[in-house]
């Protein structure tokens, strides 16, 4: 097993090994094409002497012209059916040097070992002459061919250890060289995992490779973490901060009424501010996760003009007496958008809830379609209005004015707003006295200019299908004379 190795030993070791591969077949391609060529050249000589011994073998076997048979320079012999040598010449002996068999088909056999070396190392040529049964073996001496295989031999094995040294060499560097950012990486990381979230990975410029680009990713991750826990550790200081004023208040009821003896009616008046603070707690909490609920939900479609309608209505049963307080204006057609009911009515509630806390009656509902693809809700009312340097913060959590920390509500309601109408792609703008603010993702339309606080929201609308019409984000173009935040 191998896991346990460093990666830089295994890569060394994976690109050694497919050196040696290539190494082999080229060293045993090599090999066999110089056999061949010295085999070729031995099989050329056998064959002109097979040519010139065996029409001279005569009928009893021996050779007619042994002159002529021993001017070709080879060993030859004429085994007859027997195995019985019944002619040789050369330095050919008086035992068959190779058992020339019963066939009639001629062949080629090498007689000793090329390794270790032969004493007397034969190429030879089996052919069938003379007479019934008989055979002629000519054999030419291999001991050129078989030094120079050798010396071939040893040559591909010493080149060959050579540039495998040199090959695990260069590749030890050059993973160390490519690594070594890696290493430096990691080391990065363990003390920014140790407390240095400020440190960020050394990552060298005017270079753009797969290491580099993983140390900007991991940049890119850190700060966005790195955001995230502001983001977070800003919303638990701040939900603190909101608690803490309910909190005081129950512990405050609480000794208070401790303090003494009391009646039954005393008891159930001091219930009865403790249920509004507990109610107060209990809103909080509720708006709270749902800020983090429109942060996470998917993608839906629902009906705004009909969710705003059913919500108007219902808040002029509630209390019909302030019937008269809500204005609505709603196309006669349906318009949906991409979120689902549920998110709709969050979003219409709270614009209602924010009016209704801090503004004045009547308040406006107005919901159309500006412009193709997209639809609209604005909440207007004729209070005094935000300052304008809340309104480039008011989306925040609990940021609330000072005027406004008396009233009912925790400052929560335009960040669950904001939240909501960011993930479906839309665009929030808070307008007041000429000043505009707009949240999210911008839109082609452009604000209505008045004196009244207005909070507009542009969302992708949807056509019959249930195809979203809006905008692209990276192609929603600005909206010129506006101020965004």
């Amino acid at each position: 097993m191998t896991t346990g190795l460093p990666l830089r030993v295994r890569l060394v070791a994976g690109f050694s090994v497919a050196t040696f591969v290539v190494l082999l077949a080229a060293g045993a391609f090599v090999y066999w094409r110089v056999e061949y060529a010295l085999d070729a050249d031995l099989d050329a000589e056998l064959a002109q002497a097979v040519g010139t011994i065996d029409p001279l073998i005569g009928a009893s076997g021996a050779v007619t012209n042994r002159e002529t048979a021993e001017a070709t320079g080879v060993a030859w012999q004429v085994v007859g059916a027997d195995g019985a040598v019944l002619d040789r010449g050369g330095p050919a002996g008086a035992e068959p040097m190779v058992d020339p068999g019963r066939g009639t088909t001629a062949r080629t056999v090498n007689v000793g070992d090329l390794l270790p070396a032969a004493r007397q190392p034969y190429r030879v040529r089996i052919v069938a002459a003379g007479p019934q049964g008989a055979h002629l073996l000519v054999g030419a001496r291999r001991d050129h061919r078989d030094e120079a295989l050798r010396e071939l031999v040893l040559q591909l094995v010493l080149a060959g250890l050579g540039t495998l040294l040199v090959t695990a060499f260069v590749g030890d560097r050059l993973a160390r060289a490519a690594l070594r950012p890696v290493e430096r990486y990691r080391q990065q990381a363990a003390a920014i995992a140790a407390g240095a979230t400020d440190l960020r990975l050394d990552v060298p410029p005017g270079r753009d490779d797969e290491v580099t680009r993983l140390g900007h990713t991991f940049n890119d991750m850190l700060a966005a973490l790195e955001r995230a826990l502001d983001r977070e550790r800003q919303f638990v200081n701040e939900a603190s901060h909101e608690l803490r004023t309910p909190i005081t208040l129950l512990t405050g009821r609480i000794q208070l009424a401790r303090r003494r003896r009391r009646t039954p009616e005393e008891h159930e008046h001091v219930l009865a501010e403790l249920e509004i603070d507990l109610a107060r707690l209990a809103r909080l909490a509720d708006q709270l996760l749902a800020l983090g609920a429109a942060a996470q939900a998917g993608a839906a479609s629902g009906d705004l003009a009909a969710v705003t309608s059913r919500l108007v209505d219902r808040r002029r049963l509630v209390e019909p007496a302030r019937a008269g307080d809500l204005v609505l204006e709603v196309p006669a057609t349906g318009v949906p958008v991409m979120l689902d009911e549920l998110d709709i009515e969050r979003l219409v509630t709270n614009l209602l809830a924010n009016a209704d806390a801090h503004g004045s009656p009547p308040v406006e509902v107005v919901v159309d379609r500006p412009a193709p693809g997209l639809a609209r809700i604005t909440v207007a009312d004729t209070g005094s209005g935000m300052p304008a340097d809340l309104l480039g913060t008011a989306t925040k959590r609990f940021a609330r004015a000072e005027e406004a920390r008396s009233r009912p509500g925790a400052g929560l309601g335009l960040a669950l707003v904001e939240a909501v109408v960011t993930r479906a792609g839309g665009e929030l703008r808070l307008c007041h006295d000429g000043v505009h603010h707009a949240y999210g993702h911008p839109q082609p339309v452009a604000c209505t200019h008045d004196d009244r606080m207005t909070a507009t929201v542009l969302l992708p609308a949807q056509d019959r299908t249930g195809t979203s019409q809006g905008h692209d984000e990276g192609q929603r173009p600005s909206v010129p004379g506006r101020t965004a935040s």
